[in-house]
């Protein structure tokens, strides 16, 4: 395949260029239509805060209207004027079913109350509500309000005038269900017949339930604020922000949204906010706040009301059309590449053929079709590439010739990994020379499998490959069990594998590892699926005891190796265990000598218990 050249780099070039240019414009549309929706999303908001601020002071008139109602009844100012409050009286008790009338038809208020100017303001008719129904409070339990400034401020208005108190919370005992709750109160003076003032109606509403018949009709997602004119928090969505000043700790809409701070020094009458530009004061909301007079009498008094409404309803119509426009690029920048491939080809067609060959000089087909006669440039370039093939070729041959001598030198066995007979016999020479430095000593195991011959003829070599990596594996895994970090295990080819143990812990060490392998190789191995006993017979040589050249140690284990394996009850063997069975041939009357171990099958039959010699079930 041709490495990437000028008509890939051509190709890539414009297809960049359409990708980008459709890109941007999917951008440019996306951002665009969410600045769009945000945008329209803050207007209507905003339309329907000032519905809602309009509705509110609708409300409050209607209150209002309510009060003035109450007090210009003529009972009202009778009652008011002659009754002290004591025993029953007629007119009384009529006044007090209107006004519990007024109640069980407006569940937003909390109490209704006609004062008298006389006897220090005491409440004549009172009801309370208590959950849902209508408490008319007992004769003996009205109290006395003139202290209040709801009661003596609104004495002092003229006839039909209103008074509106800020929004508080109710902390007045024997309240009932208003005793805790924000409450704005509305009065309104009773005049007589003479004109003059002679009590006060005073409704008390709650303010979260006059404000939930308010948004009755807004979407339940909206979020509803209210502020008086300091900025404290009457209505949030979390409970805890409000009425902070009633126990003792500000919470402030200017703290909360400081993009409210100008209307609150009255330099704006509303103020929109969106997450998308004031990510930290709006996060994940856009919000609309207005100024709201509060009270027609009051001067400069006024409320600021908000909603807010979340930022990824805002936008799902974005996000809808976000993945239209990343479906659009893509089939546009699929559409960029194809033209951009093609455009790019009929571009650079006439540098291809010599580009090819360029690329492709090393086959000798291919050099036929290059110009080599040519006279020009081009056969210039032709010859020198023929030229350069050949001195390539032949530097390739030199390399080749090493890699095969590297492979051929490489220490490690490339079946199962572990190192091979030439890199074992230097490491074991290097050891032999550090036991003589350090009179340490060391021992040689000579491992053969016994039944290797036998799966490998019965199911293959590959099977029989992975046999010997599974058996160079827990061999592997019996070393690292070890104490020594000098242990080492390798293969010396076929089925035949040796283990070197250094140090002085060797002729200890050397019995047990060699029942540890016979176990684990005694262990079913699973060779897909196919459960395989393999066995192993081990011979043991030890420095210098049974040589002091690696030669002789390898020569001495693998003879022990022989003898454990031609005998019928043992799996392994000392070599010193070998001799001393032929030293005890040797002296039996009419014994034949023998030059090796192997020459007789009897040898290991003759060794007694107790003389060293191994299975995996006991160690000397």
């Amino acid at each position: 395949m041709m490495r990437p050249g000028l008509t890939f780099k051509l190709s890539l070039l414009l297809a960049c260029i359409g990708v980008i240019a459709s890109g941007a414009t999917g951008f440019y549309a996306y951002h665009a239509n969410r600045t769009m929706l945000v945008n329209e999303a803050e207007q209507n908001l905003l339309t329907s805060t000032e519905l809602l601020g309009q509705r509110f002071s609708v409300a409050i008139q209607d209150v209002a209207a309510d009060a003035e109602v109450l007090a210009t009844l003529p009972s009202a100012a009778r009652v008011a004027q002659s009754d002290d409050g004591s025993g029953t009286n007629a007119s009384r008790e009529r006044l007090a079913k209107v006004f519990g009338s007024f109640m069980a038809n407006h569940p937003e208020y909390l109490q209704i109350r006609l004062i008298t100017r006389q006897h220090y303001g005491l409440e004549l008719i009172r009801f309370d509500r208590n959950a849902q129904s209508a408490v008319r409070v007992e004769t003996r339990a009205l109290q006395e309000k003139g202290q209040f400034a709801y009661v003596f401020d609104t004495l002092a208005l003229p006839p039909r005038g209103i008074y509106i108190s800020p929004i508080t919370v109710n902390h007045e005992h024997g309240a009932h269900s208003a005793e805790g709750k924000p409450t704005l109160r509305l009065g309104t003076p009773v005049i007589a017949a003479d004109g003059s003032v002679v009590g006060v109606v005073v409704l008390d509403v709650d303010l979260a339930s006059l404000l939930r018949v308010l948004q009755v009709d807004l979407p339940r997602d909206y979020q509803v604020y209210l502020a008086n004119e300091w900025g404290d928090f009457l209505i949030h969505p979390d409970a805890a922000q409000t009425f902070g000043f009633d126990r003792g700790r500000r919470i402030l809409m200017q703290d909360s949204f400081p993009a409210t701070v100008p209307l609150f020094d009255q330099s704006k009458s509303n103020v929109l906010m969106n997450g998308l530009v004031r990510p930290q004061q709006a996060a994940g909301h856009v919000l609309a706040f207005i100024r709201k007079p509060f009270g027609v009498a009051d001067g400069n008094r006024f409320v600021v009301l908000g909603l807010a409404k979340p930022l990824s309803d805002v936008l799902a119509g974005a996000t809808l059309l976000g993945d239209r426009i990343v479906r659009m690029v893509l089939v546009s920048s699929v559409l960029a590449f194809l033209l951009a491939i093609l455009f790019a080809r009929a571009l650079t067609q006439p540098l291809h053929m010599l580009a090819h060959a360029a690329t492709h000089f090393f086959a000798d087909h291919t050099m036929g079709a290059l110009p080599l006669r040519r006279t020009d440039e081009i056969g210039v370039l032709a010859r020198g590439f023929d030229r350069m093939r050949r001195e390539i070729r032949s530097q390739l041959d030199v390399l080749h010739h090493r890699q095969h001598e590297l492979v051929h030198l490489a220490s490690h066995d490339a079946l199962t990994g572990l190192p091979n007979r030439m890199m074992f016999a230097d490491r074991l020479e290097a050891a032999i020379h550090e036991a003589a430095a350090a009179g340490e000593r060391l021992a040689v195991l000579f491992v053969d499998l016994d039944r290797f011959k036998q799966i490998n003829d019965q199911y293959g070599h590959a099977v029989g490959d992975r046999v010997l990596a599974t058996v160079a594996r827990r061999l592997q895994a019996v070393l690292a069990e070890g104490e020594s970090e000098g242990d080492m295990v390798a293969r010396l080819g076929g089925d035949e594998f040796i283990v070197l143990v250094k140090g002085a812990r060797s002729t200890d060490a050397a019995p047990g590892i060699a029942v540890s392998i016979i176990r684990a190789l005694n262990d079913t191995l699973l060779i897909d699926g196919q459960p395989m006993l393999v066995g192993a017979s081990i011979g043991i040589s030890h420095y210098p005891a049974d040589g002091t050249s690696a030669e002789a140690l390898l020569l001495n284990a693998d003879a022990a190796m022989y003898a454990a394996k031609s005998g019928e009850h043992v799996s392994w063997l000392h070599y010193q265990d070998v001799l001393d069975a032929r030293r005890r041939t040797a002296r039996s009357p009419g014994a034949d000598e023998r030059d090796s171990p192997t020459d007789s099958d009897d040898d290991s039959d003759r060794l007694e218990p107790g003389s060293g010699v191994g299975n995996p079930d006991t160690v000397q």
